[in-house]
């Protein structure tokens, strides 16, 4: 019997759009590191950097090998667990009609994906404690972004993460614009830090998306989620 690999991925991008990177880490079938890779993408996105990490890491595991991803990006686990077929429907347009985006990289994956035996593990990122696969991949990313310069080694070279801070979770999700988010409805949040309604779609700095309507709260010097804002402080 073939044993599964167990593997993360992560995208990057500081500023989002902004320097942007991808990065996966490969483990055996305990969780143990064994190599990982990371790629600059120069100006780009969040959603493009995590796609990318994705795609990369299907096209550098064996088809033929049952594999668990770990990831936080709920954009990226959605979008081949949930959207894709519907897409694929609709002759790749959103159930509003409009064109989908980053179609290019999604049916790459898609391809990739065929007749595979792919497992999504959803894992938040940023947490003490937290998934130790998701955190290399991050770091990688992040490094990555941040440097342009690719990288990649074993298990002797692996980055190491920052360790994630322990925090008292406060309220809310992050505005795309900050113009937007002084307007909407504000409330104290549980750990004394303002939050308000967020006013339109945007992603956090921890790299996951929120909705419209969520509740933000101030994440370093963006917006984001509330069990974000202790680590970006």
């Amino acid at each position: 019997m073939v044993d599964r690999v167990i593997a993360a991925c992560d995208g990057a991008a500081k500023g989002n759009p902004g320097p942007a990177a991808w990065a996966y880490v490969v483990a055996d079938s305990a969780g143990t590191p064994q190599r990982w890779r990371a790629g600059a993408l120069g100006h780009s996105t969040n959603n493009v950097g995590e796609l990318t990490a994705l795609e990369r890491l299907l096209e550098a595991t064996e088809p033929g090998v049952p594999l668990e991803v770990r990831l936080d990006s709920t954009y990226t686990r959605d979008a081949v667990t949930k959207w894709l077929a519907g897409w694929k429907r609709n002759g790749w347009k959103t159930a509003a009609g409009k064109p989908v985006a980053n179609r290019e990289l999604i049916q790459r994956i898609d391809a990739l994906l065929e007749g595979r035996d792919v497992t999504f593990v959803y894992v938040p990122a940023h947490q003490v404690n937290g998934d130790p696969l998701n955190a290399i991949a991050d770091k990688a990313a992040s490094d990555a972004a941040r440097t342009q310069e690719d990288a990649g080694g074993t298990a002797a070279e692996l980055p190491v993460p920052e360790p994630a801070r322990n925090s008292a979770a406060r309220g809310g999700r992050a505005s795309s614009s900050s113009s937007s988010s002084s307007s909407a409805a504000k409330k104290a949040s549980p750990g004394g830090s303002r939050t308000l309604s967020a006013r339109y779609a945007g992603t956090c700095p921890c790299s996951r998306p929120y909705a419209k309507g969520d509740k933000i709260t101030k994440v370093g010097s963006s917006w984001g989620h509330p069990e974000c804002a202790g680590a970006y402080s």
